[in-house]
């Protein structure tokens, strides 16, 4: 089945394009939902100016995505949480609660499963991508220190540290 995208799909093109996709995909989750019309040559008429609509909206994100990965990339986070002598943690540090400490921190509503990785379980500094788009992938910087206050988690602002629950 060919479909002419009304929307930008992440996983398959932009607005104004072609695609021979499942008819089954098409038909129960792209129509649906307005993120496309099944081609034909008086859809296709339109195409141009959704892919004209298509590029001012992106070229708006794409400003909008410059400035927040600029933010994202200064933000440090510091979580404290039990650990044992080797530094392994005995909980872990989910990607949930650095979306929610993200978010809390910035002022926006960034998605948890836009945070890559695994939970984290060992203490010192670790670099987490945050997917934002394809082309904009910047890393915010997770600390976790271990309970009890070392000098680098009191050398942390107050407001960024937050407290991990034992598992």
């Amino acid at each position: 089945m060919k479909v002419l995208l009304k929307e930008d799909v992440e996983t398959l093109g932009y607005a104004g394009e072609v695609h021979a996709v499942a008819a089954g995909y098409g038909r129960n989750f792209l129509i649906p939902k307005g993120l496309a019309v099944q081609a034909t040559p008086s859809t296709l008429k339109q195409a141009e100016i959704w892919r004209r609509k298509a590029e001012t909206r992106r070229a708006e994100i794409r400003a909008e995505y410059e400035i927040l990965s600029a933010r994202i990339a200064e933000v440090t986070l510091t979580f404290q949480a039990r650990a044992s002598e080797s530094g392994r943690l005995y909980g872990s540090v989910t990607m949930n609660q650095i979306a929610d400490a993200l978010n809390e921190k910035l002022g926006t509503e960034i998605d948890r499963r836009k945070i890559a990785g695994d939970p984290l379980r060992q203490l010192g500094t670790h670099k987490i991508p945050v997917r934002l788009s394809g082309d904009f992938h910047p890393e915010v910087t997770v600390i976790i220190a271990p309970e009890g206050g070392e000098a680098e988690a009191e050398s942390a602002p107050p407001e960024t540290a937050v407290a991990v629950p034992e598992a």
